[in-house]
């Protein structure tokens, strides 16, 4: 079930200054535009490493999640791990039937590759957010 790993996210205060250290100080050759994710209440950009992607994802507004986990974590940090999976739908049911914990209704959101994603709670993920994003 479990594919190769898609994205590490990590929460940022100030996503142009992320930008610019990932690109600048950190040598990113390829490094996204920034996007804006109302329905998950983010601002992204997606920094390519050649065998994944950095995910930095800066708050929406107030309500967005990102700002409750800067709330805690001012300076950002690793907000989830997102791995790629075959058959969203086949993935989620085999997770509930096994007892682990899908947020929202269940149901797969549109994410910011344009593919369904679902979240898995941490709590049953050793602390650890888990993003599933259809390859």
């Amino acid at each position: 079930m479990l594919g190769r790993l898609n994205h590490v996210a990590l929460a940022v205060p100030d996503l142009a200054a992320a930008t610019a250290a990932y690109r600048d100080t950190l040598g990113a050759a390829q490094v996204s535009e920034p996007q804006a994710l109302p329905e998950h209440g983010v601002n992204v950009v997606f920094v390519d490493v050649g065998n994944t992607k950095i995910e930095l994802l800066e708050p929406l507004g107030e309500a967005s999640p990102i700002a409750a986990f800067l709330e805690k974590n001012p300076s950002g940090g690793m907000h989830h791990v997102c791995y790629e999976v075959d058959d969203i739908l086949a993935a989620r049911d085999h997770l509930k039937a096994s007892g682990a914990r899908v947020l929202g209704d269940g149901n797969p959101k549109t994410g910011a590759h344009g593919k369904p994603v679902l979240f898995l709670h941490p709590k049953d993920f050793f602390g650890t957010l888990v993003e599933l994003e259809q390859a």
